[in-house]
């Protein structure tokens, strides 16, 4: 057991109901680290060989699988199966479970086993250069134990030394003077698939949110700072299915269908349904934008929510499958936000 870990367990014990990301930031280290520090405790780690070890997850069965940022967490319930993976890009879909993930930013990973009030609680969780949670892949009632045993047996690195996540350095505020404004315009008006709009900004070299206040009155208008909340609530009372991305930098977790019960809680408003939870900080929202995106079915709205720092917390939209126009419904309830 390494000092650290005895740390947290003090930490624990004095704050029963801490997160390890809340029991790390009061340490002083990364979570990737407080994790690394409970191996041969509660914690192994994990091989890093991304393809094998992501393509065994389908043997756990059912789990919850967990993507989350600083003011979003998406908690979806399902089998982690359909794992394609091409170069740095990858995809898991066929189910419930709905990730777009990106490979190349995983570093770490870890198999943890903690106890629970009601038994060992087993997780998977993965971790970005700096220490960053990207994933985790967390072990519900009805799930495989005996495959995650040997999963651990076969993905271990007793070997691996110890972690080492570098600082996340500051982000370099954007040289917005160099950005061509007509040009993003109209390649914005240009577009013909919601999925080109990343390349568009990337070419452009044009940050999101920037390129968002370049369109309003064209393309995105603003709305107040509670527009999710009221948006998830005017969902819920017309059974109105809609898609709630929430991205990080290694992942982006989807979920596709209607949400039911809504209830804030503290500063967070909360999803909380059968197969689907959503923890959203209202207070960290610190712009909200209606946003239209040209496509060859039509335009396409989205709810985009960003923090105080120009992040992308969620997008919100309409649930539409490919050659379909947008769901009318959707568009009139983003129209009187």
């Amino acid at each position: 057991m390494t000092a650290l870990h005895d740390r947290w367990t003090a930490h624990m014990n004095a704050n029963p109901r801490a997160r390890a990301r809340d029991a790390a930031a009061a340490l002083g280290v990364s979570e990737a680290a407080l994790i690394d520090g409970a191996c041969g405790v509660e914690a192994i780690r994990l091989s890093s060989d991304w393809g094998p070890l992501l393509g065994a997850l389908r043997t756990l069965g059912e789990v919850m699988a967990l993507t989350r940022n600083e003011a979003a967490v998406h908690e979806k319930i399902g089998v982690w199966e359909g794992l394609t993976l091409r170069g740095p890009h990858g995809v898991v879909y066929g189910g419930p479970i709905d990730l777009r993930i990106f490979p190349r930013t995983w570093r770490y990973a870890f198999a943890v086993q903690r106890p629970g009030p009601r038994g060992p609680r087993r997780s998977l969780q993965f971790f970005d250069a700096h220490g960053d949670a990207v994933h985790k892949v967390h072990l519900r009632e009805g799930s495989n134990v005996d495959a995650f045993d040997a999963l651990v047996g076969r993905f271990r690195e007793d070997d691996a030394g110890p972690v080492a996540p570098s600082p996340r350095p500051a982000p370099e505020p954007p040289d917005l003077a160099r950005v061509d404004a007509e040009a993003v315009l109209a390649d914005w008006a240009a577009l013909q698939d919601t999925h080109d709009f990343h390349a568009m900004l990337r070419r452009s070299k044009c940050p999101r949110r920037h390129a968002v206040h370049l369109a309003e009155g064209r393309f995105s208008r603003r709305v107040a700072a509670d527009a999710p909340t009221r948006a998830l609530e005017q969902a819920a009372a017309a059974a109105l299915p809609i898609m709630i991305f929430v991205p990080n930098p290694g992942c982006i977790q989807i979920h596709s269908g209607p949400v039911e019960t809504i209830r804030p809680i503290g500063p967070w408003i909360n999803v909380l349904d059968p197969g689907f939870n959503l923890h959203l900080r209202a207070d960290l929202v610190d712009e909200a934008w209606v946003v239209r995106k040209p496509t060859r079915d039509g335009e396409v709205t989205a709810l985009e929510l960003f923090d105080a720092e120009g992040g992308l917390i969620a997008l919100l939209f309409g649930v539409r499958k490919e050659g379909q126009a947008e769901d009318e419904g959707w568009r009139a309830l983003l129209a009187g936000l």
